[in-house]
């Protein structure tokens, strides 16, 4: 399960460190991910250290649209703290239209900031303030277009092995239809759930607000921790109405350096 927050008495106050002065290794927080759902965690990675988030695999179906895609790779590098520093990228996106068009390539880069206001180190709760901008490389599938927004995630626990996750998302993306960029607001709610000692599960509900339209999304899976720094994962995800894309099923890591 995603650590939504760390528990106070488990895990020692961190403290001046940073990315050239790394967190010892027996001192690091409990592993948490911005994967497999669409709720980002609040917590960011120890000073001076990496974490590696990828889809190994996602297909995604809309009518007669398909999608797979290999390789999206989240790059985060621990700076201080408080605060991460994160490269998003598709390794490698193929598309196949009904109409019997299509293409293939690699996509835009994101770089995203992550800070912690709190509970970062433990608590009862725990925010963060998280602004990202999308660059656009020139690539097959990219746009060209710069794009960016906000992201406010918060974690709390509900019970033992039960944690909450909340999101607020607001978005400057560019529209294809009206060649122009727009405002929308993705919210979501996550529940997860410690099964077994390294199994856990997730359910979680997201929408998405545009100018013109809603979608609303049901998704779940498992997680599976092989030790303290490495996680497997897999997922589905359904639209809920006729605005959201009809289904989308995802696999990957998260592996800590």
């Amino acid at each position: 399960m995603k650590a939504f927050l760390t528990t106070a008495l488990l895990t020692p106050t961190l403290c001046g460190f940073n990315l050239f002065d790394p967190v010892p290794s027996d001192q690091m927080r409990e592993l948490s991910a911005d994967r497999p759902d669409a709720t980002e965690s609040a917590i960011t990675v120890d000073a001076g250290h990496i974490q590696i988030e990828a889809s190994l695999y996602n297909f995604a179906k809309n009518d007669d649209d398909e999608s797979h895609l290999f390789g999206a790779i989240n790059f985060k590098l621990g700076l201080t703290d408080h605060s991460d520093l994160q490269f998003v990228f598709d390794s490698y996106l193929s598309e196949d239209l009904g109409t019997g068009g299509g293409s293939s390539g690699f996509g835009d880069l994101t770089l995203r900031y992550k800070h912690n206001l709190w509970g970062n180190d433990g608590g009862d709760s725990s925010l963060a303030l998280f602004p990202f901008v999308k660059i656009p490389t020139g690539g097959d599938l990219s746009n060209n277009e710069w794009e960016g927004g906000l992201i406010v995630p918060y974690g709390t626990t509900l019970s033992n092995g039960v944690g909450l996750g909340l999101m607020a998302e607001f978005d400057y993306v560019f529209d294809e239809d009206s060649q122009d960029h727009e405002l929308e607001f993705l919210h979501s709610a996550v529940l997860g759930f410690d099964l077994r000692e390294r199994l856990g599960a997730f359910t979680e509900y997201v929408g998405i607000v545009t100018e013109d339209h809603y979608e609303a999304y049901l998704g779940g899976g498992l997680t599976y921790t092989v030790h303290e720094n490495l996680v497997l994962d897999l997922g589905a995800q359904f639209g809920l109405n006729s605005s959201a894309e009809d289904l989308s099923l995802f696999t990957g890591f998260t592996l800590r350096l």
